[in-house]
């Protein structure tokens, strides 16, 4: 097959040529647009999923779904060792800008607040040293700027939903990795988007997360349960990864054979992420239309040892050797439980206590090793004394080291 021609686009965050299984979401949202910019009450959304269920293609789509329905946008990557105040000024100048609003001073006041609320992430820095947001407007004195992000925050939406209601619009701040803001952020955020549902203003926050996103907005807020539409973005169906694979492949006069596509499945579990890393090898190497299952039989292995360098293992190296037992440990548990008949999970959940005991460790020690990897994103605990991988097909990958 022609390589060049080739559809298929593993990449982080990369659009695949087909977005299958989504349309749900889409739709939703749509309809969460359209119901906000008409005054009526919606909540924000919260996507949620393990990596490469394609949270971020998701979140890219939902933004450009708000853009064709010229809402004001802006997007962030929220990280642990960053605070909200620059990143978001930065995703709502860009949503201001995009509001096309038809009163310059009522913009220049806002920008200005928007500046404010940024530069107070500077407190005690120099005039000459403080960073600027790149707004060519004053800052606001005494407006989002107390200091208090939690205050600050809630007079920032208000001012920015203010203006596009002028307008008729909507704003939407799109907020990836947002298990990685810190609490204070979180608890400002969950604050922010309580007054925004009782002020019925036009703006929405949409934010992206781990699993246990849910748990750490409930346990900075109680009532964030009643603030959020969830969204669990899970692999795909058969009919959904069939869908993935062939109409990339119709588009360049291709197809696939109903056993490669059951061998496609069976190989990737269905997880977007895989569907598009396999396809991608089993395109390049398959000699011709249509796709046989002996073709995705030859690939595979090309196929495992990209996602051993560049999925798996660019993640396995950043642990220590002491976390990557704790890892090993996580995989050798799960796999014998389920050797044992044990349910165990695609990600492979495991109570803690049984790592321990596998271990001939005490639960105690093992508490550094988990809180690392928890920060690092390679874990997550879904439910108190368990924990399970955040990347799936982890465990498979970790049995097959040395």
């Amino acid at each position: 097959m022609d390589p060049i021609r080739n559809p298929y686009a593993p990449g982080a965050g990369q659009r695949p040529p087909e977005l299958a299984g989504r349309d749900e979401q889409l739709e939703r949202f749509r309809v969460v647009l359209e119901r906000i910019q008409r005054g009526r009450p919606e909540r924000s959304m919260i996507l949620t999923g393990l990596r490469g269920v394609g949270k971020t293609v998701l979140l890219n789509a939902l933004r450009s779904t708000a853009v064709r329905a010229r809402w004001g946008t802006g997007k962030y990557e929220a990280r642990p060792e960053q605070g909200m105040r620059r990143p978001m000024a930065a995703a709502l100048h860009v949503a201001v800008r995009e509001l096309s609003h038809p009163q310059g001073g009522e913009v220049d006041h806002v920008l200005g607040v928007i500046k404010a609320f940024a530069q107070k992430d500077q407190p005690g820095a120099k005039l000459r040293d403080r960073w600027n947001p790149g707004i060519d407007v004053p800052a606001i004195t005494g407006r989002a700027d107390s200091g208090d992000i939690e205050i600050d925050l809630v007079e920032l939406f208000t001012d920015v939903g203010g203006l596009a209601a002028d307008v008729g619009k909507g704003v939407a701040v799109f907020i990836d990795e947002m298990q990685d803001l810190g609490p204070e952020d979180v608890s400002a955020l969950c604050a922010a988007c309580h007054e925004l549902s009782q002020s019925a203003l036009p703006v929405i926050v949409v934010g992206a997360g781990l699993p246990h996103l849910p748990a750490v907005l409930s346990a900075s807020k109680s009532y964030s349960e009643r603030l959020f539409r969830y969204n669990r973005i899970d692999r795909l169906s058969r009919e959904e990864a069939a869908r993935a694979l062939q109409a990339p492949a119709e588009d360049e006069d291709a197809e696939w054979a109903d056993g490669a596509l059951e061998a496609m499945y069976a190989a990737t579990g269905g997880y977007p992420y895989f569907i598009q890393a396999y396809g991608k090898e089993v395109w390049d190497l398959a000699p011709s239309s249509p796709i046989t299952e002996e073709d995705v039989r030859v690939a595979a292995p090309e196929a495992e040892e990209e996602l051993a360098v560049g999925f798996f293992g660019s993640r396995y190296e950043r642990a220590t050797p002491g976390e990557r037992e704790y890892l090993r440990a996580m995989a050798e548990v799960a796999s014998s439980q389920l050797a044992e008949g044990v349910d165990v999970d695609e990600v492979g959940s495991v109570a803690t206590a049984d790592l321990a005991t596998h271990l001939g460790r005490k639960p105690q020690s093992l508490s550094p090793a988990r809180d690392a990897l928890l920060k690092k994103g390679l874990i997550y605990s879904g439910e108190r004394g368990r924990i399970a991988f955040t990347v799936p097909h982890f465990g498979r990958y970790l049995l097959g080291q040395s």
